[in-house]
């Protein structure tokens, strides 16, 4: 067994601190200490004789001398700390600490002592912030002992690991989502009722971490929940924001951010690792030695810092990482002349810079210093991580590294495109740190990473401007020129230089470089082949400058330039445009997968966004339907609901092997099921109503529908569309007499939620109209409880688990082609409630998991989308009477005095930016209200009602994120599960 990092003899190195003889990045040594106060490191061999008398010593308050410092196998001193919080230990360790379940005693005397000696606050009351840190504290004793034998049961074995790189991990609250997975959600609520406090008003003081926006993090979040429930040896890489996102207000103006404030009072889950730090490099000079080897010299060098939060798993020993880079200065760099001569700002610029990377998720990029900003967020990402991982795998090779085995025992998975700059940084760290050659680093690289794709809007694959790359990070920039030639010759080979206007339309669309002249090794090749072959009509001579390409007569033909020495041929670019680097063509040309998050978005993937690599690379492309946590999500946030399905299905299974939610099919029709199901959801509603009437002074009845859409504000997830349904609603209201309004509609109460981004000026003035139409429809008489209306504001993932389970309708309604897969709709199939959608992203899925009629659909389908707009276009469409109506009634001023032209506007026109309805409100509206009409007429049948909420939760199956990270483990990392003993 390996010696403790505190004995004399130890010789290796904890798995959470680094090693001495790690190769410096950049010049510089990674800081190093081989002590680390925090972690003890801990053995499976709970029960020696040897750790028993030391405990019981200790327990005692004996005096006790140890000849020799305590080796790895004694190495429990954490779980004496929890023993000596408490006045009920006994004898009961006897049996082996790994049988000992803490009972509600002696997690009660473990948050006293967290109270009295792991201050956060000052000494006083135990009130309810006080308690949820000491509470907090108290659990995270416990996670880190089996957070130290997971890892080192991992360094000992040397397992194969996955690496998930993500710019966000919308974690919400941990403390309930932890003990749940421990099984102690029992005694810490008898604990802290012993100590006066109920379980849930503790657990209300924890700030969501402000790390994620919307379902990119989320994601991330679920699947690390999954990796450690399923005992994957896995790892997550993120950015420690200081203010995340922003605080949305809602005000009589619409939308308003402010900071957020969730590292206000301390993060009692995350441990700083001061001793695991990496240089960062920006900006500098490359230079080749007379050896021809690069190095990147110069610029401007930070220092990134690791924070550690354990993410348990659930009913397993395995807890995970998630390592988080917060970023500085080193000391040394304090430019303390300046400071001492009054010039503060000089001195602090620096400083100032370095932690600025990591204070804002998705700073705004409109400037150069934001789109610099975001951009040194990606790297530092990248970099520290990629940094860590390697320092990981020498340190586990235990001896001469053989490079040729990084992509056997390392697995990085980039979360969308941002993590892109991993593949030049690890080719860099492979030729210019490790002396590997181009060949062997781009191999080892193309074997290691991985890329998931969550797009197909256009403006959403990155571009980043090429000067501003080879300003920042120029060594990268040389290193994806190499990949950009690299493709252009496959892609040669590939098509041929026959037709050359063939191979001009494939690099135009598959170069990472845009707008680039052609590499002069390709033109050469390009000007052999035509002088082989007959002289073709796309071919003319023109003039080059070192500063780009002389644009001919001719749009999109090859060009031939004679000079004195040689003869060059390029491809003209469209007006010369900006030179950019397509951050997903790097992706896919560089990772060794590339998947899509559902079956319709994979296709679109295929056979439009990258059909040109599909074409060259089938066997790159793969689909990982998305999925999400059955813990957090239906056993954690909704008891009543998981009760109800333990009783009929017999047995807590589910939670872990969803495929027995398919059980509740065959009760569906059972009238005590059906009963109990109805009587769970209005509970829930109920405490939605405790939960709106607090957050916005709204009070509505639990009888009415809960119909909600909560997601990121944007125009193709179609807000405007619901809410000009609820206007269309109102409207007919209005026009009808109390009876005839009771005879008709169901009453309904539409709830929204979700962030438009700062500068999404369209999508903030949608929030604008949803306040407006709700402050004039909630406050009118004449329709009292039949419709509200009410805004969320800040929605986050504690806001979701209270909607969620309270939500009958759900809406899911974007342009079909448009939503890659959509997460919260799988949350709501799983919680009983019914989706309203188009077929978009997983709702294709879910609506043939749950059945077709237990799904109501409307709209346009993918792919008659490009038609429509063709047809739009050509001034062919004819507006429904009633979208028409709808649209003046707004510009009637019904709403109040705020000018709706610009909105509206958006929904006319036949072309032109921000008109022409581009995400075809206009054309699915009819389609919507008709829906809306059969979903009033089944909720009237509250049985059949019923039935179709039950089938929903057994049809949800499929959408655990355990079956994803099954699919990303077997079929593109290939891991195995690593189970503790």
């Amino acid at each position: 067994m390996a010696a403790s990092p505190f004995s004399a003899t130890s010789t290796q190195t904890s798995p959470f601190s680094h090693s001495n003889s790690f190769s410096s990045f950049l010049g510089f040594k990674c800081r190093s200490r081989h002590s680390w106060p925090f972690f003890i490191r801990t053995s499976s061999t709970w029960h020696s004789r040897r750790s028993l008398s030391i405990i019981r010593s200790v327990a005692s308050n004996q005096k006790q001398t140890l000849k020799d410092p305590p080796t790895q196998e004694v190495g429990t001193s954490l779980l004496y700390k929890f023993f000596l919080h408490t006045s009920h230990f006994d004898e009961r360790v006897a049996d082996g600490l790994d049988s000992f379940a803490p009972d509600s005693a002696s997690i009660a005397s473990s948050i006293k002592y967290h109270s009295e000696f792991t201050p956060l606050f000052s000494p006083g009351r135990f009130e309810l912030p006080k308690a949820y840190l000491a509470t907090a504290q108290s659990v995270q004793d416990m996670l880190i002992i089996n957070w130290n034998a997971t890892y080192d049961y991992y360094e000992k074995m040397n397992v194969k690991q996955a690496y998930y790189l993500s710019m966000e991990y919308l974690q919400g609250r941990a403390l309930l989502n932890a003990i749940g997975n421990l099984e102690l959600s029992g005694p810490y609520a008898e604990a802290l009722r012993k100590l006066g406090h109920n379980l849930e008003d503790v657990a209300s003081q924890e700030p969501d971490a402000a790390l994620g926006n919307g379902g990119l993090g989320r994601l991330a979040s679920c699947f690390l929940d999954s990796l450690a429930t399923l005992n994957y040896p896995a790892w997550g890489y993120g950015l420690r924001y200081k203010y995340g996102l922003f605080k949305q207000l809602i005000t009589k103006d619409g939308q308003e951010e402010v900071a957020e404030n969730w590292l206000e009072m301390g993060n009692p889950w995350e441990i700083v690792r001061n001793d695991v730090s990496y240089p960062v490099k920006f900006y500098g000079k490359v230079i080749e030695g007379p050896d021809g080897k690069k190095e990147w010299i110069g610029g401007e060098d930070i220092t990134a810092v690791a924070y550690d939060v354990p993410i348990p798993g659930y009913k397993t020993k395995t807890t995970i990482n998630l390592r988080l880079w917060s970023t500085k200065l080193a000391s040394e760099a304090f430019d303390l002349q300046a400071f001492n001569t009054g010039d503060h700002a000089k001195a602090n610029k620096a400083q100032k810079d370095a932690e600025k990377i990591c204070y804002v998720l998705y700073p705004g990029d409109e400037s150069i210093e934001g789109k610099t900003l975001r951009l040194k967020q990606q790297y530092t990402l990248c970099s520290a991580s990629l940094q860590d991982i390697i320092r990981r795998f020498e340190r586990r090779s235990g001896g001469p590294v053989n490079w040729e085995n990084f992509p056997e025992k390392v697995a990085v998975q980039m979360n969308d495109t941002h993590p892109t700059l991993c593949i030049p940084e690890l080719i860099r760290i492979l030729m210019d740190v490790k002396g590997l050659s181009w060949k062997e680093a781009w191999d080892i690289t193309q074997r290691t990473v991985a890329y998931t794709n969550h797009t197909v809007l256009p403006e959403a694959l990155e571009k980043w401007s090429l000067n501003l790359l080879k300003e920042l990070l120029p060594r990268h920039v040389q290193i994806i020129e190499m990949i950009d030639e690299e493709l252009i010759q496959t892609i040669t080979s590939e098509y041929g230089v026959e037709d050359l206007d063939l191979l001009q339309q494939k690099l135009k669309q598959m170069r990472i470089l845009d707008n680039v002249e052609l590499p002069s090794s390709v033109l050469e090749l390009l000007v052999k082949s035509e002088e082989k072959g007959p002289a073709v009509d796309t071919i003319e001579e023109t003039e080059t400058s070192n500063e780009g390409i002389k644009p001919s007569n001719k749009k999109d033909e090859l060009d031939v330039e004679e000079s004195e020495t040689e003869e060059k041929v390029t491809f003209e670019p469209d007006l010369k445009p900006p030179e950019m680097v397509r951050m997903a063509n790097l992706c896919v040309v560089g990772g060794r997968a590339v998947n899509g998050v559902a079956e319709i978005h994979s296709e679109i993937v295929k056979t439009d966004v990258f059909n040109d690599f599909y074409g060259l690379w089938p066997e790159k492309f793969q689909n990982k339907t998305n999925g999400v946590t059955p813990r957090r999500w239906i056993r954690f946030c909704n008891p009543d609901l998981s009760n109800i399905i333990t009783k009929w299905t017999g047995t807590e299974d589910w939670v872990i092997n969803t495929e027995k939610l398919a059980e509740l099919r065959k009760f569906a029709d059972n009238e005590d099921l059906q009963s109990e199901w109805r009587e769970a959801k209005r509970r829930n509603k109920i405490k939605v109503v405790s939960f709106l009437k607090e957050k916005t002074g709204y009070l509505v009845s639990p009888d009415a529908m809960f119909d909600v859409q909560v997601k990121r504000i944007h125009e193709y997830k179609r807000q405007l569309l619901n809410i000009m349904g609820i206007v269309y609603r109102y409207k007919k209201m209005k026009e009808m007499s109390p009876d005839e309004r009771k005879a008709n509609f169901v009453p309904r109460v539409c709830i929204f939620g979700g962030k438009a981004f700062a500068t999404y000026v369209q999508a903030k003035r949608i929030v604008k109209f949803i306040t407006d139409v709700g402050a004039t429809v909630n406050h009118d008489p004449d329709i009292g409880d039949l419709l509200k209306v009410v805004f969320v504001p800040d929605y986050n993932v504690s806001v979701a688990e209270v909607l969620i389970p309270g939500s009958e309708l759900s809406q899911h309604i974007s342009t079909a082609g448009m939503e890659a897969s959509g997460t919260s709709n799988m949350k709501f199939a799983m919680n009983g409630c019914i989706l309203i959608g188009t077929l978009d992203g997983a709702n294709v899925e879910i609506r043939e998991e749950v059945g077709e009629d237990n799904f109501f659909l409307f709209g346009a389908r993918a792919d008659e989308i490009a038609g429509l707009r063709k047809e739009r276009a050509e001034g062919k469409f004819v507006p429904d009477p009633r979208f028409e109506e709808v649209k003046a009634y707004v510009r009637s001023g019904v709403f109040g005095p705020y000018n709706y032209e610009e909105l509206m506007g958006s929904l006319e026109g036949n072309e032109g930016y921000g008109r022409a309805d581009y995400f075809l409100v206009g054309k699915d509206f009819p389609s919507y209200i008709e829906c809306q009409e059969k979903v009033d007429e089944a909720y009237r049948d509250q049985k059949k009602w019923t039935k179709m909420s039950i089938l929903n939760t057994a049809g949800s199956y499929k959408f655990s994120s355990d079956r994803t990270i099954h699919e990303y483990a077997r079929h593109i990392w290939m891991i195995d599960p690593i189970v503790i003993p």
